[in-house]
Parts: structure tokens; sequence; C-alpha cells
């Protein structure tokens, strides 16, 4: 495998667990995208169109702060990159993370975790946030609870 990086964003905790047990199956180096302000659970009531994370989701050029840049992509050949599903795409701060740094190059494999709905518009809504070098592959929603084995087989198949 080449030198891979597992990045993740993760509002409740479900893709943190997904992700750390994706770095540690195929040793990946990992990085956690954290929002400049973090999410709280009024952030995250989908039910609220006012909820923070439902303007996010409502205006496509909305970019929430990131935490910080220090996320070690120049070292890495291939990007595992996860998240949680939100209206049928990846959340708003995923693009802030794609603009943040240079993937020219790079292989970007996403994978998710849902509430029930699958990919959507994912990648068509990521692409822009990239160099028009950068693959970008439809990976896989990891939900539930996933063995090493299969993590390792998945993303050696991708990789």
């Amino acid at each position: 495998m080449s030198k891979t990086l597992v990045a993740y964003f993760s509002a409740s905790g479900t893709t943190a667990r997904v992700a750390k047990e994706l770095a540690r199956a195929v040793g990946a180096d990992l990085y956690e995208i954290k929002p400049a302000v973090p999410y709280t659970k009024a952030d995250l009531n989908w039910m609220d169109k006012s909820s923070r994370s439902s303007v996010e989701m409502k205006d496509k050029a909305s970019r929430p702060a990131l935490a910080d840049t220090d996320a070690p992509v120049a070292a890495h050949d291939t990007i595992l990159l996860g998240f949680p599903i939100w209206w049928y795409v990846a959340p708003t701060i995923i693009n802030s993370f794609l603009e943040s740094y240079d993937f020219s190059g790079k292989k970007i494999v996403l994978f998710a975790t849902s509430g029930g709905s699958g990919f959507g518009q994912t990648v068509a809504g990521l692409r822009p946030s990239v160099a028009a070098d950068v693959v970008i592959v439809e990976g896989k929603l990891l939900n539930g609870h996933q063995t090493a084995e299969s993590l390792k087989a998945w993303a050696e198949s991708v990789l």
C-alpha cells in the first residue's frame, strides 16, 4: 500500500470510531478534522431548519472554519476521507478541509457513516474543492461494527 492517511470529521463520535478502527487495520496515520467552533447537539438537530448544520447544508457555499490546518497531507499519497452523511452528501466542513490543502496528484477514497442514506451526490459536491488531477473515489458506507479484516480487505481493494 502507498503511504495512507485516514482523515475524518465526526460530529457525534460514530465516524471517529470507524476511522480509528480503519487506521489501525491498514496501518495508516490518523487525523481528525475539527471545526473551529465545535458542533453542539442543538447544532446537529436536522429537524430544526435554523440549526447550524441545517443552515450550513442549505448553503452550498458554506465553508465552516477549521480548528487547524495541520493535517500531514503532503506526506501521504492516498487519503481515506471519512465523514457522516448529512442531507445525502458530505458536510460542508469537508469542502473546507479539501480547499485548505494541495491534494494534487493524490487519491482520495471516501468512507462514510449514515443513519440511512447513501453517498448521493457527494463526489460531485466535493469535486470542485480539489484540483483536476485529484482522483476522488466513492468508497463505502462503514456502518455498524467492522472487523479489522474486512476493513483491511476493503482498503486494499481501493488503494
